[in-house]
Order: C-alpha cells, then sequence, then structure tokens
C-alpha cells in the first residue's frame, strides 16, 4: 500500500509500535523478531527505489510510542548520517511519562505482542536522549500521542497512532489528509489596516466545499484507503503568509498582538468552515461515520469529521511568494542561488517597499542584511521596523511554541511547526522547549 501511495504522489506515516522488539520471541518457531526499525530500513530502501508520482522520493513520517521495548534504538537512529533519509521520525509521548519525567520516576517500558511490562527505565534518562538526539540532528520530533487522542471526533472508530508525514493531520489506519491552503498575505485589505473579513470567509466557504468535493473526485491506491477517508471525510484547511500578513498589519510575531491575531484569526476560520460543514451536511449528507463520534453527541451535523489542519506548505508558499505556513519568516534578505551558479539577494517584497516608502532602501543594505537575515543591529532601519520585522532566529523559543499553543486551540487536527533555535542552543533550552509545548497543549 504504501509503495502505491509514494507511486500516485501522496506521502505515509506509519506506527511502528505494534512491532515486537528487537529479539522478541516470534510464535511458532526458534526465531526472534527484528523489531521495528529492521522494517523502517526496508521501508526506507524502497521509498528510495519509488519515486513520489514518478518525480521524487516519497515522504513518510515514522512514530514508535515512548513506551516500545525498542524505543532507545528509535530515538538514536538517525545520529548515523544517512540512515532513514527519507523518513521524519516521531516518538509517541504519553501524559503518564511525561509526568514521570517532571517527578523524575520509573517508566515503563511494554511488549506490544504481551502487553506485559518489558522493563523499567529512568524516565529522566528517556526524555534526556530525545533532547540530546534532537539537539544533536534535528531528530526525533514528538507527538503529544495522549492530546491527538483527546481532541479526536471518532473515538467510536479506534484510537490514533500516526499522522501525515509532517504532523499536521492525526490520521486512523488508512485515511487520506485532504489539505488546502489560504494565501493571508491575499487576505489582507489594499490600505493595509486590516483582514478583509467578509473576503476570508467567501475563501473559506469556498475552500471547504472544493476541499469536500476533491474527496468524491479523487483517484485512491486502493480501496481501503477510499473506503477509510470517505467515512470520515476528513479535510485540513490551513493558512500560509501567516508573518507576511504579520508584516503588514503592523503586528510584531512574538507579541500578545500576535496571540491574540493568531487565536482571532483562527477561531473564525474555524468557526466559518464548521457552519459551510453543516450547510453541507444538509445538502449532501453527514460523513457517514458520524453516529457515535463527538459531532453526534454535541448534536452537530457535520460534512466532515475535521475541517483545519495548518501545513508547512513549503512549495506552495514559494510559488506564492508569501511566508510558510504558521512560521516566520527565516530571513529578511538573503542570498538565492538559481540555474546553477547564479546568485542574487532576495528581500522579503513587504520590507522591500516599508523601506522605500520610509526612505532607507538602498542594494548594499539588502546586501549587508542578507549576510544575516536579521535586521535587527541595523541602525540604518527605524527601530518601529525593527519591531515587526523579526526573523525566526530573532524569536525566543517559547514564543514559536505560544504561537503554535494559539492556533491549536482552534485546529482541530493539528498545527505542523518548527521551534527554531540558534546553533548555540543548549540542551536546557530544547528540553525547555519540549516541557513547553507539552504544557501549552500543543499536539506535537
Amino acid at each position: 500500500t504504501a509503495a502505491l501511495v509514494n507511486k500516485n504522489g501522496g506521502g505515509t506515516g506509519f506506527s511502528f509500535t505494534r512491532l515486537r522488539g528487537k529479539r522478541g520471541m516470534v510464535a511458532g518457531g526458534a526465531d526472534t523478531a527484528a523489531g521495528p526499525l529492521a522494517f523502517m530500513d526496508v521501508f526506507d530502501s524502497s521509498a528510495n527505489a519509488i519515486k513520489q508520482g514518478g518525480r521524487r522520493k516519497g515522504a513518510n513520517m515514522g512514530i514508535l510510542r515512548i513506551d516500545h521495548p525498542d524505543i532507545f534504538d528509535f530515538i538514536s537512529s538517525k545520529n548515523r548520517f544517512g540512515r532513514l533519509s527519507n523518513f521524519n521520525i516521531s516518538v509517541a509521548i504519553t501524559d503518564n511519562f511525561m509526568k514521570a519525567v517532571m517527578k523524575d520516576g520509573k517508566f515503563n517500558l511494554i511488549d506490544p505482542n504481551t502487553k506485559k511490562k518489558h522493563r523499567e527505565v529512568r524516565a529522566r534518562d528517556l526524555f534526556d536522549l530525545i533532547v540530546h538526539s534532537a539537539w544533536l540532528t534535528g531528530d526525533p520530533g514528538i507527538v503529544f500521542i495522549d492530546q491527538i487522542n483527546k481532541k479526536h471526533p471518532c473515538k467510536h472508530l479506534g484510537e490514533i497512532e500516526a499522522t501525515s508525514p509532517c504532523g499536521e493531520v492525526p490520521l486512523l489506519p488508512n485515511e487520506s489528509c485532504n489539505l488546502g491552503s489560504i494565501n493571508l498575505v491575499a487576505m489582507v485589505k489594499s490600505d493595509w489596516s486590516d483582514i478583509d473579513w467578509s473576503l476570508l470567509r467567501q475563501t473559506v466557504r469556498t475552500a471547504v466545499r472544493f476541499l469536500d468535493n476533491s474527496i468524491d473526485v479523487a483517484s485512491y491506491a486502493n480501496h481501503d484507503i477510499e473506503f477509510a477517508t470517505k467515512s470520515t471525510r476528513k479535510i485540513g484547511l490551513g493558512i500560509f503568509g501567516f508573518a507576511d500578513m504579520l508584516y503588514m498589519l503592523d503586528i510584531k510575531y512574538d507579541s500578545k498582538k500576535g496571540l491574540a491575531m493568531a487565536e482571532k484569526l483562527m477561531k473564525y476560520i474555524k468557526d466559518t468552515a464548521y457552519n459551510t460543514s453543516e450547510i453541507l451536511a444538509k445538502d449532501r449528507g453527514t460523513f457517514p461515520a458520524w453516529e457515535g463520534s463527538i459531532h453526534h453527541k454535541n448534536k452537530r451535523r457535520m460534512r466532515n469529521a475535521t475541517c483545519i489542519a495548518i501545513a508547512p506548505t513549503g512549495t506552495i508558499s514559494i510559488l506564492a511568494g508569501v511566508s510558510s505556513g504558521c512560521e516566520p519568516n527565516f530571513a529578511i534578505s538573503y542570498v538565492m542561488t538559481v540555474l546553477g551558479d547564479s546568485r542574487f539577494v532576495y528581500t522579503n517584497p513587504i520590507f522591500e517597499k516599508i523601506a522605500m516608502d520610509g526612505g532607507f532602501y538602498s542594494p548594499a543594505l539588502m546586501a549587508e542584511i542578507a549576510k544575516t537575515g536579521s535586521i535587527q543591529n541595523f541602525t540604518e532601519v527605524p527601530k518601529k521596523v525593527h519591531d515587526v520585522f523579526v526573523s525566526s532566529l530573532d524569536i525566543p523559543p517559547e514564543w514559536h511554541i505560544k504561537i503554535q499553543a494559539a492556533l491549536q486551540k482552534y485546529v482541530d487536527n493539528s498545527v505542523s511547526k518548527t521551534a527554531n533555535l540558534k546553533n548555540t542552543a543548549t540542551l536546557k533550552e530544547i528540553n525547555d522547549s519540549l516541557v513547553f509545548a507539552w504544557k501549552s497543549g500543543c499536539k506535537g
């Protein structure tokens, strides 16, 4: 199935938690199990051979629960350069584990086959290994699996164990994600005074209908995927250009105004999307698995089990010429290499306009800014511009997480977000960021 999905242009998310641990006993013979990582290596090799849609290697997410016997090996699996190069990996962390870390207590690893205790470990040792590996390589990511399942609208269909490759959509087995994103730069009024809320409302309504239609006209890799997808009819409408929108509205990303705008914006999008899904349910019927879902219990007839997700939008944001997803811009100005060796300075178009209007634009200044990407140390740039035009490394890690948590309040799927840290970041900073994300109610 995974090969078919990759061949047809899709990515895949896997939970390897149900596989026996390495050297676990196999019924009916003297052989022992190879363990999840051996299977991941096979899947990784397959992804090398099968290009996504015939053009690029398939995107994959591999997830293992924190209580799996092979979790130590999994956490450090990408510390060796080149291994699992076609996988993002994430640890599915439970609330019980985090509580054990906070108390410096013991934690049980559980045999997925027998459901019995495999061995007892110090929770802090396991968490420290996650922190160290993330500091060393950027992997693994984390998924707060209990938070995901608390908000899961279709608990009657089973627990969620895995997500899409970038983590923005937690899914049941064989479900597919159907994503769309709104360019927020196009939603700002021409005088940059505010969001054009009526335009945004109409855009959301159209997008929800479009995504719902796409479920019916899509081609599926096999019947199981088609059945699971059409049973819940999950869609994920999100945003991109968020940071550029804040620039236009003269709002600092890492500020109370930034948090307030994040909440106001996503609440408006979610409320409009849910209202549209309810209207569709009247016209076309609820999603087939509606009875027994949280929407059924709330007496809310919905066409779609979920409606909102914030994806990274790495490619489409480049095409649109705006910032990606909910991320801050990584640089205000930077050197871009094209056609092999041609290099030129690219400057954020909103900053460029502000600089020209303010009389402090020059190609030489843009080239100097491109050396670091930040404008914070340039006296030629007015302070009020400094305050608004922040780049990702200007923003403290906790503010990345605060923005993510603010958005997550009104996102029924999840938010794909990177908390950027400088290359001088300490293990403590990473530790504190992970703990803060858990306490803030993020899903990962």
